[in-house]
């Protein structure tokens, strides 16, 4: 679905799918919600299974008719995957470029090759949140565990000083910055400026890394001194490549879907007139869909050839690289789904209405109930889309910068405090060699500084612009 259909769709007043009263449409906001924590966590049901039962829970329970929420969820998983999913999809196929040509590992080894022992911390800052632009947080850390171990073992560093600060930079990334699932869906369900919203987030990612990286590692380290454990470690994804991608051809490939749009965003301040013909060129060239494609194809020559990746081998690796995404496209085209369903319900006018006697700012309301939900379900991505579809109408009267911060301070409350209902809180523990404990006084913190400082940020930013 192009941008103008989304916004004409957008304009078009929806009537509500139930006529149900303020009180009954919180009863059925929470019970929806339960409904899906309760699946995701105690029935270790799929997050896809659980939107699409809770969605349907939710029409249910405020008494809407089921043919119409049925229509209501469907509409809103069209349009979710239609406005996200070929950029999620583009995103994996440049991830798995980059990891299967060998280009991340020479931007890790040529990195850590400058670092001095003192400086290490800082490497892995900037190692982990350039490779983790285009890359899913997931796939990341697998990317990046190995040279974790590697490093703290040869240079005898505490595995928390060295882990840490590589952990934050991913998760940085993958909270505040498109072209990540979360911050693409939350852009998209507010209708922010994308350009904006990404020159905003690496305004606020910086500091909140550097706090959460390299110095809460310090801490981190004394908490936990703990040694790379000798058996978690890897081989490198890229050892079978006899040739990799230069340093500086790698890094300009990463970094071309965000000059794109930042460009973009840039010419949109400078010119802002909308039929002039260089506004109208950088507006192709900086959306979403064509920054990704454009790094894709530029990657095939950039990263493949250097690889000796022949046609043949380019081809398997683009298909090895959607294989793994069918799951995330899902979970995200059903929490659409489920945005639609509290949209159409009422209930983003209910939280409107309610909202306006209180004296909480909004920003700071999206940060809470996106805090709230990720406690529940330990997602991130679910909290991002389910907060998005909840306060979208606070986005109506706000200003462009404004709205974009709407989305920052979403995805900073997403990442709260991870827990044992996450996915990432176990990856960390095992690969790590920790106990739950360990995990908990380490990892779990960490990811509540990022959720903390990016929250803070984005207020501070708001009363500034």
């Amino acid at each position: 679905m192009t941008r103008l259909s989304v916004e004409m769709l957008a304009a078009d007043p929806v009537e509500p799918i139930t006529s149900a009263g303020h009180a009954q449409l919180g009863i059925a906001v929470l019970a929806g919600i339960a409904v899906i924590v309760l699946l995701i966590t105690k029935f270790k049901m799929h997050a896809f299974l659980a939107l699409t039962i809770g969605s349907l829970a939710l029409g249910a329970f405020a008494g809407a008719p089921l043919d119409k929420v049925i229509t209501s969820f469907s509409t809103g998983l069209g349009s979710t995957v239609a406005g996200v999913g070929v950029l999620i999809a583009l995103g994996a196929i440049l991830g798995k470029l980059l990891a299967d040509s060998g280009g991340a590992d020479q931007i890790v080894d040529t990195i850590l090759a400058k670092a001095s022992p003192r400086s290490m911390p800082w490497a892995m800052v900037l190692i982990a949140s350039v490779i983790g632009l285009p890359l899913f947080f997931e796939v990341g850390i697998v990317l990046l565990i190995p040279v974790v171990l590697m490093v703290a073992k040869r240079g005898n560093y505490s595995l928390m000083r060295i882990g840490v600060p590589a952990l934050a930079g991913l998760s940085v990334m993958h909270a505040l910055i498109p072209p990540h699932p979360g911050p693409l869906v939350a852009v998209d369900a507010v209708k922010a400026n994308l350009g904006l919203t990404l020159a905003l987030g690496v305004l606020v990612a910086i500091p909140t890394v550097i706090i959460a990286g390299p110095l809460f590692s310090k801490i981190a380290a004394r908490w936990v001194d703990v040694q790379a454990p000798e058996r978690m470690i890897p081989a490198r994804p890229s050892e079978d490549v006899k040739n990799r991608p230069g340093f500086g051809a790698t890094l300009a490939t990463i970094l071309l879907p965000v000059v794109l749009m930042l460009s973009k965003a840039l010419v949109d301040i400078i010119i802002d007139d909308p039929e002039h013909t260089v506004q109208r060129v950088f507006d192709v060239i900086g959306s979403p869909l064509i920054a990704l494609l454009a790094a894709v194809i530029v990657g095939m020559f950039t990263l493949g050839r250097p690889a000796g990746f022949t046609k043949d081998r380019l081809s398997t690796t683009v298909e090895k690289g959607l294989m793994p995404i069918a799951g995330i496209l899902l979970i995200v085209g059903a929490g659409g789904g489920f945005k639609q369903t509290l949209i159409d319900s009422g209930v983003g006018q209910m939280i409107l209405d309610i909202s306006k006697d209180w004296s909480i700012p909004a920003l700071l309301l999206a940060w809470l109930i996106a805090v709230a939900i990720r406690l529940a379900t330990g997602s991130a991505t679910v909290a991002t889309i389910s907060a998005a579809g909840l306060v979208a109408p606070l986005a109506a009267d706000m200003s462009t910068a404004h709205t974009a911060l709407l989305v920052l301070a979403i995805g900073a409350g997403s990442v709260f405090f991870s827990h044992v209902n996450d996915a990432g809180f176990w990856l960390v523990k095992e690969y790590f060699g920790l106990s739950v404990g360990q995990t908990l006084k380490t990892w779990s913190v960490m990811e509540t500084i990022i959720s903390v400082v990016a929250g803070g940020l984005v207020l501070l930013l708001s009363l500034i612009i």
